[in-house]
């Protein structure tokens, strides 16, 4: 079978999350990406996991590296001197996209901005991804996944009403990643059909706060300012997540109308608090959340997250357990659906990674590699993609280029 984007490469120079996850999403979907860095400027989660601060000894043992980098080539390139951006600019050359995150100003510094690129390759498609954008007098700054949260306006609203702002972690990046890879294939589409190219500008502040739209619209047309309410809802109640039996197990449960209200309280026995006329309709339910979620937190203590989900679920109700990794990872569902992959990294050892979470009939998304080893693909790239000599890598080599 074909791959949707089979026949697209990418000149990957981006680093860390928001701009490598791009490059990745693309690549389920067949694009070609050959990633560049070098020994002495290489992407910083070979060093460190920014979820949890782990660091690493040695360039190939970072897991968080060999997950978010998944299909590419590699190459170690030094484009900080005038022959790797040279070189850099002939893998442009062969290329149809461009994904970039550094500072807005360094990839114009080093000759390889849109605009340089553009007089070599007219058609080339070239996404900068930074922190606010690459206009604009907030355009230098610098930032990362739990600054563009939080200002972007979500972190205000994420969390629990009497705690602090839920920065989310790199989760924030993610989403950014999804935002400049839909806006990859719309210039892809663009392109097929006018042949232009085209600099798409990615803030990944601004590609977080257009998720809170509705909380930006109740502000500007009822001047309300929304604050951190938890996992409850405006509407439905019950809403929230319930303690079950054992050790940190929690339920999700959501209703959103009477029947769903009856289906519950049939599931769970027909209790006699439920009979109270204060959870008699969906308004008096939210009106006493807060007693209607200790009394139903009365009936999940005694369930474990999976009895209670068996349970409600049967009888129509909204209802799932809040799943730690290792649940995850050996629930049915989620193997049925072969959402996990197993590959055996050279230097990390077996190593178990998620695969795309949409299924395509007619063009599968795959995961295909964790991430190459820095320079694995030197020879391909420079030898067959580009026609150099093996004389010639060798010089640029010794001349710390090629690096």
């Amino acid at each position: 079978m074909n791959s949707a984007l089979e026949g697209i490469r990418i000149a990957d120079f981006s680093q860390f999350w928001a701009g490598p996850y791009a490059v990745t999403l693309l690549t389920y979907m067949g694009a070609e990406a050959i990633k560049i860095e070098s020994t002495k400027r290489h992407d910083g989660t070979r060093d460190i996991s920014m979820t949890t601060g782990r660091r690493y000894t040695g360039l190939e043992r970072s897991l968080p590296f060999a997950e978010i980098c998944a299909n590419r080539l590699n190459v170690a390139l030094d484009i900080t001197k005038p022959k790797g951006a040279e070189l850099a600019k002939r893998i442009v050359q062969v290329s149809d996209i461009v994904v970039q995150n550094f500072t807005p100003g360094t990839m114009d510094r080093l000759g390889l901005g849109y605009e340089d690129l553009k007089e070599i390759k007219p058609d080339i498609i070239y996404l900068s991804s930074s922190a606010v954008g690459t206009t604009g007098p907030e355009r230098n700054y610098r930032g990362f996944a739990p600054l563009f949260c939080n200002q972007s306006g979500a972190a205000y609203i994420t969390g629990y009403a009497d705690g602090e702002p839920a920065t989310m972690g790199g989760k924030i990046d993610i989403l950014s990643a999804m935002t400049s890879a839909f806006a990859i294939l719309a210039a892809l589409n663009h392109r097929q059909k006018t042949g232009e190219g085209q600099h798409i500008d990615v803030s990944s502040t601004e590609s977080i706060s257009v998720l809170i739209g509705d909380v930006l619209m109740d502000y500007t047309m009822n001047a309300r300012s929304q604050a951190r309410k938890g996992n409850r809802d405006d509407i439905m109640a019950p809403h929230n997540c319930y303690r079950c039996k054992g050790e940190d197990k929690w339920i999700s449960i959501a209703i959103s109308n009477d029947d769903e209200w009856r289906a519950f309280v049939d599931a769970i026995g027909n209790p006699e608090w439920a009979k109270d006329g204060r959870l008699s309709d969906a308004y008096s339910r939210k009106a006493n959340e807060e007693e209607l979620d200790r009394l139903i937190s009365g009936w999940t203590i005694n369930y474990t997250h999976y009895e209670a989900m068996e349970i409600l679920q049967k009888a129509g109700v909204a209802a799932m357990p809040s799943f730690s990794n290792v649940e995850l990872l050996s629930d049915p569902h989620f193997k049925a659906r072969e959402r996990a992959v197993e590959f055996e990294h050279p230097v990390i050892g077996k190593i178990t990674m998620l695969t795309p979470p949409w299924k395509l009939s007619e063009t599968p998304a795959r995961v295909s590699s964790p991430a190459a080893l820095l320079g694995q693909h030197n020879s391909y790239v420079f030898g067959e993609l580009l026609g150099m000599s093996e004389e010639e890598i060798k010089a640029l080599a010794e001349e710390q280029v090629i690096y």
